[in-house]
């Protein structure tokens, strides 16, 4: 496998693995043993994980306390990141201003009048900077996605597509510019670390991030990304979380 420059060479690891969530660390919706696998092994070889998905904030404090190795989780595409504390306390810092976060709650209401049997997911009340909408909702009748999003464009809110959600929200808001803060704060470069991901809203990370890995089921939404990952994995057998763990355990290996 590709392993990029310094961590090809056994120089040095990554300093923090970020992965997105959702048909990167599952298997379609499945959680599998591969992902407790993948949380073992970076633990076992000191290196953090920090999950970067667009779930909402309240998925973020259950991968927090269930998972007591990981000690922060970026949520809502961006706009939470959420962080564990010794005491077991979570504390969440928001990437968007309140008035932001209201104009979005305006919205909410919009979408309902000109879409009203088009439900949000069950996590948007869990949500605070973003919404979410389950593809298979928009997938029952022609052209539906097409017409909600126009919508949104009209009213200058932003959206993307993930392997299950369209999510959308109001600001600037997306994974890399969070991910991009947590690293200020901690003094570290990117290009000491690693991004895992498989769907068009992970590709503010694969622009910008000098070691990414696309799982091979990206590969049915490669021909609609402006920015690819640098590596894409192949084969049914690294779909997924077991893409993940296959390419981490020769990398650590």
């Amino acid at each position: 496998m590709d392993h990029f420059g310094f961590f090809r060479l056994g120089i040095m690891k990554p300093k923090i693995i970020f992965s997105d969530f959702d048909g990167t660390l599952t298997d379609g919706v499945k959680f599998t043993a591969e992902f407790l696998q993948v949380v073992d092994l970076l633990e076992n070889n000191n290196i953090p994980m920090v999950i970067v998905t667009g779930r909402s904030k309240s998925w973020a404090h259950f991968f927090l306390t269930h998972f007591p190795s990981l000690k922060v989780v970026i949520s809502e595409g961006g706009g939470v990141i959420s962080r564990a504390g010794d005491d077991t306390i979570i504390s969440d810092e928001l990437m968007v201003e309140v008035d932001v976060i209201e104009k979005l709650g305006h919205f909410c209401h919009k979408l309902q009048v000109r879409f009203p049997n088009l439900p949000l997911t069950a996590d948007s009340f869990g949500r605070q900077c973003d919404r979410a909408i389950d593809l298979i909702d928009l997938k029952k009748i022609p052209s539906l996605q097409d017409e909600v999003e126009q919508f949104m464009k009209e009213e200058e809110v932003n959206f993307s597509v993930s392997s299950v959600h369209l999510n959308f929200w109001c600001g600037d808001i997306s994974k890399f510019k969070a991910v991009d803060y947590y690293l200020h704060h901690l003094g570290l470069s990117e290009s000491n670390c690693l991004y895992f991901g498989d769907a068009p809203n992970d590709q503010s990370m694969f622009k910008h991030f000098t070691h990414s890995v696309g799982v091979s089921n990206i590969e049915k939404v490669i021909d609609q990304l402006t920015f690819k990952p640098k590596v894409v994995l192949k084969g049914v057998e690294n779909r997924g979380p077991m893409g993940v763990l296959a390419y981490l355990t020769d990398l650590l290996k």
